[in-house]
């Protein structure tokens, strides 16, 4: 009998030597971190998914929940409770009330890389994680890809040429069953220098929820 894929990489995931080295520094200087792969968040039954990079040193990373401790997630879980997919309130720790409501959230990299940039390599090896955590979500009707990488590592996961879906903020794919939004990840570089706007981020999500609501 075929074992089902793992969508979750083990907390001390040996694949990638260079985050294991980086992981392993960061456990030492501070231990009080999640310092491990991060899970992803939100109930599985959801309709929509949505991908990230990868954790951020002292976001995600720190707390052990995607986009929690950074920037990044205070406009992501705003915009989510504002379209009815989040409810309660995000304080930036993981045991805030804030829940996900018919979303989910993942990275295409589960751990932290060196100056947030993974290698080819590295999002090569935790590609089978990400294509896994798709596969387990069985209503899925939407993905959000937050960035270029997260939309190229989503095409990869679904056997998806990149040449046919070209990435731009507001575009929309149809992949077989499942519809991907692109967006510019919603970092603090972006927002600062004008690149995405709340109200940018806002359009790809009014267009989300619009989708999932014709779902049934």
């Amino acid at each position: 009998m075929a074992t089902a894929p793992v969508a979750e990489p083990a907390r001390d995931c040996p694949i990638c030597p260079r985050l294991v080295a980086f992981r392993q520094h960061w456990r030492a200087a501070e231990p009080g971190w999640h310092n491990a792969p991060v899970p992803s968040f939100g109930p599985v039954d959801g309709r929509l998914l949505i991908v990230g990079l990868a954790p951020g040193l002292r976001g995600a990373n720190r707390t052990g929940r995607p986009f929690t401790g950074d920037y990044a997630g205070e406009l992501l879980y705003d915009t989510l409770i504002r379209f009815g997919f989040a409810t309660g309130k995000f304080e930036a720790r993981p045991d805030d009330t804030l829940r996900l409501k018919d979303a989910r959230l993942t990275n295409a990299v589960r751990c932290v890389p060196p100056e947030n940039k993974p290698t080819t390599e590295e999002m090569r090896h935790c590609r089978p994680f990400l294509a896994a955590t798709i596969a387990q979500l069985p209503n899925l009707g939407a993905i959000v890809a937050l960035g270029k990488i997260a939309h190229d590592q989503v095409l990869a996961a679904h056997g998806e040429k990149l040449s046919h879906h070209k990435f731009a903020h507001g575009a929309v794919h149809r992949l077989g069953d499942v519809v991907l939004f692109d967006s510019y990840h919603c970092s603090r570089y972006n927002t600062n220098t004008g690149v995405l706007t709340p109200e940018m981020f806002r359009s790809v999500f009014a267009a989300v929820r619009a989708h999932i609501d014709t779902l049934g």
